[in-house]
């Protein structure tokens, strides 16, 4: 009898340990991707060689094999997947080995929603929002929403990207504008200050940022992100201080950062 016991403990333990021991079924991308990246996609389009360009698709590949995208009440086609995941991709496209380990899930509504997720009736002002409670570590999106980001090319804003930024922002406990795994300490106080001065500029009609970038720090931080990856020349024009402190935030400060 104990001897039963033993074999089926056994048994069970080695089941649970191949199940989770078994590497992860990467995702695979199609090679028609390449021109829906090229087409709607400018962050990749501007990539400097067909190198990064394969690189970019591959951290797109983990992050799908990662993350399900599922669509709620309308036919999910194969662009809304590919610009969910350029999305995710964009803002640590320098960093090694990220993953998203808030995340499990990416739903996409078919148009705006309201504070109680209803895409229909009145009050559906709501583009995009990592949820909470029932939602957590789940993503919601406007299906509208997501493709205007990578439609209109001269404009300063992409909600999928500004999602995905608050998920970075969050990664560290807080979501307070100020993202611990991407500052070295010794930038925290530098930021702080500029990201407040921003913030005054805006609610005083002096700056270009879009005004919801003045609501609070976490908002800041995502806005000023859209703008920083949607028109980084013009960002850089505008906000060179700013731009130098979101370059050493994405790019140069941890580039080899590991999660």
């Amino acid at each position: 009898m104990v001897l039963g016991l033993v074999v089926i403990t056994l048994l069970l333990y080695g089941i649970y340990h191949y199940k989770n021991s078994k590497p992860k079924k990467i995702y695979k991308i199609p090679d028609t991707w390449h021109k829906f990246l090229l087409t709607h996609v400018l962050f990749y389009k501007n990539l400097e060689s067909s190198k990064e360009q394969a690189l970019f698709r591959t951290k797109m590949a983990r992050f799908l094999s990662e993350t399900h995208v599922e669509a709620v009440k309308f036919q999910l086609e194969e662009l809304d997947v590919v610009l969910v995941a350029a999305s995710a991709v964009i803002p640590v496209f320098c960093f090694d080995n990220w993953s998203y380990t808030n995340l499990t899930t990416v739903l996409i509504y078919p148009d705006h929603f309201n504070a109680d997720y209803n895409f229909e009736g009145e009050n559906r002002n709501i583009a995009g929002l990592v949820g909470t409670g029932r939602f957590k570590n789940q993503m919601i999106l406007s299906r509208k929403a997501l493709r205007l980001g990578f439609n209109n090319k001269t404009d300063k804003g992409n909600t999928a990207i500004h999602e995905f930024v608050h998920l970075i922002d969050k990664m560290d406990g807080d979501v307070d504008g100020i993202p611990k795994l991407l500052l070295s300490n010794s930038y925290a106080i530098p930021w702080l200050k500029l990201m407040h001065d921003k913030m005054e500029d805006i609610n005083n009609n002096a700056s270009d940022i879009r005004n919801y970038g003045g609501t609070n720090q976490e908002e800041f931080f995502a806005v000023a992100s859209e703008y920083f990856f949607e028109r980084p020349k013009l960002f850089k024009r505008k906000h060179p201080e700013l731009y130098k402190m979101m370059e050493d935030c994405f790019c140069k400060q941890n580039a080899s950062l590991n999660n």
